[in-house]
């Protein structure tokens, strides 16, 4: 399984999976709001920082990242294809793309949410540790680092 660099060409079935899983992602409830995430997603893609996993041409994970920031913004996997390595594949290449020397963080849902066991796991096996509390689109949200390679 492999990431690749996502292009407007993959739009169309980018999306598709974005609104298949939308329930899940704070901010991503209205019709505008998906509109308005299309357009960052494309300006992402425009800009080498869009990472997608396919099969059989089809999306099935996404993943968008930052390298001002150095974060990762979005990951996101289509349920069918989840414990199968898709989030996994695309973390590794979003971190070969984001500068080492420098921490690198992720947000995600807090350690009460039901929706938070499975992608804080992924982060702790990739060795990001639990840092602040935080509030995104209305909704509590909990840093993770990944301290900077010496």
């Amino acid at each position: 399984m492999q990431a690749e660099l996502g292009t407007v060409t993959d739009i169309g079935s980018w999306m598709a999976l974005v609104e298949r899983v939308a329930w899940n992602f704070p901010g991503l409830e209205t019709a505008e709001a998906l509109a308005e995430h299309r357009d960052t997603v494309l300006r992402f893609m425009n800009e080498s920082r869009a990472l997608c996993v396919k099969e059989n041409d089809a999306v099935i994970g996404v993943l968008l990242f930052s390298v001002k920031h150095n974060m990762i913004c979005c990951l996101a996997v289509a349920p069918e294809h989840r414990r199968k390595g898709v989030a996994s594949a695309l973390l590794c290449e979003a971190l070969a793309r984001l500068d080492r020397s420098r921490d690198v963080t992720v947000t995600t849902f807090r350690e009460d949410d039901e929706r938070g066991p499975a992608p804080r796991a992924l982060y702790r096996r990739f060795g990001f540790l639990p840092g602040r509390l935080d509030m995104e689109f209305g909704s509590p949200v909990q840093e993770f680092v990944l301290s900077a390679s010496v």
